[in-house]
């Protein structure tokens, strides 16, 4: 298991994607990225040196729109705040998308057992068998 630099966060895949520009002539620009059990990390330039964004897990609403054509697999991070970030990889990479996916489906179940865990911290236990068998 390797750590990442950021913190204590596993790295799960770390390589090349390319990402299509905001500007109006939407290139593409390869980006080394890290992603970890709680981010996508995405540097401008091969040394990590200076990260260009940080995309924590939580504010990632899904991934959408996979798409494979001729040597590229195309797919798009949509946020909570519904913004879409178009990425491209390789064919031969092409599980970037799958690996992201996984992991904010790790990241939720994560949440979910926290937010329920400290919803029985704070509720009586009493109101927690009410509350158990009418969600039943």
């Amino acid at each position: 298991m390797k750590m990442s630099s950021l913190g204590l966060s596993e790295v799960l895949k770390e390589g090349e994607l390319e990402k299509r520009s905001d500007n109006l002539l939407q290139f593409w620009r390869k980006k080394t990225c890290v992603l970890t059990s709680d981010s996508l990390n995405i540097y401008a330039d091969g040394q990590k040196r200076s990260k260009a964004k940080e995309l924590k897990l939580e504010s990632i609403k899904k991934v959408d729109c996979v798409e494979r054509t001729g040597k590229f697999v195309y797919f798009t991070i949509v946020t909570t705040d519904n913004k879409e970030i178009d990425f491209r990889c390789f064919d031969e990479d092409n599980c970037w998308n799958a690996v992201i996916t996984m992991a904010l489906i790790d990241f939720q179940n994560r949440k979910a057992i926290q937010d329920f865990k400290s919803l029985q911290e704070t509720t009586p236990p009493a109101h927690q068998e009410r509350h158990l068998v009418k969600s039943v």
